[in-house]
C-alpha cells in the first residue's frame, strides 16, 4: 500500500500514521492525532473510535467520537450492533480476511438495504460508512467507524484497502496501552455500583456507588434516555445491549468489559434478569474494581502470548512445577522449559516470581488513566 501512495499527497500523512503507531500509545491525544492524519488520506465527516476488550470485543477506553450529534444516536448504534441483522458488524469483520469494509460496497451499492443506514446514519445526516477492526492475529484491540455526509461520494475500494493496511499497526498501539502503569488516582469507590435498566434498555435506577462510578468513568452525553436522564458512557451502553442480546438469543458469550479508570482496572458485568413468569425483563449492570484474575487474561493477550504459552502461564500461576506442567499438558519437561524461556523474553522477566507479579499484581495495581474524547 505504501508503494501505491508514492508520489501522491497521501504519502506523507500515511507515513506519519505509521511513525505514530510505532511508538504511540492509544490515548485521547493519540486518537486525536490519528483521526486528523487519517482524514487527510480518507476524507470523512464523522467518526467513532474505541479500544476493545480482546476477550469480549466490547468497547472500552480510550474512545473518541466526532460530529455525531447528541441524544439517542449512541443508543441506536449499539442496539443495531447487537439486535439487528445487518452488514459489517464488528464481530463479523473480526473473522474476515480483510478487516475493513464500507456499507456501500457490502450492500452492492444499495445502502438502503441496511437497517443501520435508516436507523443511525440518516437521522444524523450521514450516508456511507467505512468500518475497520484493529486486529493483531485473531485478536481485536479496537475499531473505527468513519462516515461521510449523506449525498457525498461513497468510500472507494482503494480507501478500504488503505484503512485495512493500518489495522495491525493501530492495533499495536491499543495493545501497548494496556501495559502502561502510571500512578493510580485515589477516590474511586470500593463498593460495586449497581444500575438497573428496563426492558427497553433505559436506565431505571442506580445505587449511590454507581453515581460515583459514573462520575469517574469516561464521560459522554452521546448516550442518554432523555434531557434530564443520567448520561450513560458508551462502554456501559455496549455491555447493556450485549447482555440484552444474549438473553434474547441474538448473541452468545459474556457481557463483560474491562477498562482502566483513574489508574485502576475496572470490570463491568451485564446480567439479563427474568421476571417470575419467565418473561424477559430488566438488565442489571455491575461496576466494580477488577480482581487480578479478571485482568490477567487481558494482560496475557497484551504480551502476545500464544495459546500454549497462555496455558503454561496459568499453570505456573497455580504453583505447578515444570514436571507437573509437562504431565498436565502431555509435553516433555524440555519443551515446557522452552515455552518458559519464550514467555520470560516476551514479558521481560527472568524468574517465575517476576512473571506472576507482572501479570497478576503489577498491572492490576498500576494502570493507565483513560481518555474519552468528544471531537467537535
Amino acid at each position: 500500500m505504501e508503494s501505491a501512495l508514492r508520489g501522491t499527497p497521501a504519502r506523507r500523512p500515511f507515513e506519519s500514521i505509521q511513525r505514530l503507531t510505532r511508538t504511540g500509545i492509544a490515548d485521547g491525544e493519540f486518537l486525536s492525532t490519528l483521526s486528523r492524519l487519517l482524514r487527510e488520506i480518507i476524507p470523512f465527516d464523522a467518526s467513532f473510535w474505541a479500544a476493545a476488550d480482546p476477550v469480549t470485543m466490547l468497547a472500552t477506553s480510550p474512545s473518541r467520537l466526532e460530529n455525531l450529534g447528541s441524544g439517542e444516536s449512541c443508543d441506536r448504534y449499539w442496539e443495531n450492533e447487537f439486535f439487528v441483522e445487518d452488514v459489517n458488524h464488528f464481530h463479523t469483520l473480526a473473522r474476515l480476511k480483510t478487516p475493513a469494509a464500507s456499507l456501500y460496497r457490502a450492500t452492492g451499492g444499495h445502502p438502503a438495504r441496511s437497517s443501520r443506514y435508516h436507523n443511525v446514519n440518516l437521522p444524523l445526516g450521514l450516508g456511507d460508512e467505512l468500518r475497520c477492526v484493529f486486529r493483531i492475529g485473531h485478536e481485536v484491540w479496537g475499531y473505527v467507524c468513519l462516515w461521510r455526509a449523506e449525498g457525498s461520494q461513497p468510500f472507494t475500494l482503494r480507501e478500504e484497502q488503505l484503512l485495512a493496511s493500518l489495522s495491525a499497526p493501530i492495533g499495536e498501539s491499543f495493545r501497548r496501552s494496556v501495559l502502561l502503569r502510571p500512578t493510580p488516582l485515589i477516590g474511586l469507590p470500593e463498593a460495586p455500583g449497581l444500575l438497573m435498566f428496563d426492558r427497553t434498555g433505559a436506565l431505571e435506577s442506580l445505587n449511590e456507588p454507581a453515581e460515583t462510578w459514573l462520575q469517574r468513568l469516561p464521560f459522554t452525553r452521546l448516550s442518554h434516555d432523555g434531557p434530564d436522564a443520567v448520561p450513560i458512557p458508551a462502554e456501559l451502553r455496549a455491555v447493556v445491549n450485549k447482555a440484552r442480546a444474549i438473553a434474547a438469543g441474538r448473541d452468545t458469550g459474556t457481557a463483560r468489559a474491562r477498562l482502566q479508570v483513574g489508574g485502576r482496572w475496572v470490570v463491568i458485568h451485564g446480567f439479563a434478569l427474568r421476571q417470575a413468569n419467565n418473561e424477559g425483563g430488566r438488565t442489571a449492570l455491575v461496576i466494580e474494581p477488577a480482581k487480578a484474575a479478571e485482568v490477567a487474561p487481558l494482560i496475557i493477550r497484551a504480551y502476545r502470548l500464544g495459546p500454549r504459552e497462555q496455558q503454561v502461564v496459568r499453570l505456573v500461576s497455580a504453583g505447578l512445577a515444570t514436571a507437573e506442567i509437562a504431565a498436565r499438558l502431555s509435553l516433555s519437561p524440555h519443551t515446557v522449559r522452552g515455552y518458559l524461556k519464550q514467555i520470560f523474553e516476551k514479558v521481560e522477566v527472568s524468574t517465575r516470581g517476576e512473571l506472576i507479579a507482572k501479570i497478576f499484581a503489577d498491572q492490576y495495581k498500576e494502570t493507565m488513566n483513560p481518555d474519552f474524547v468528544i471531537g467537535l
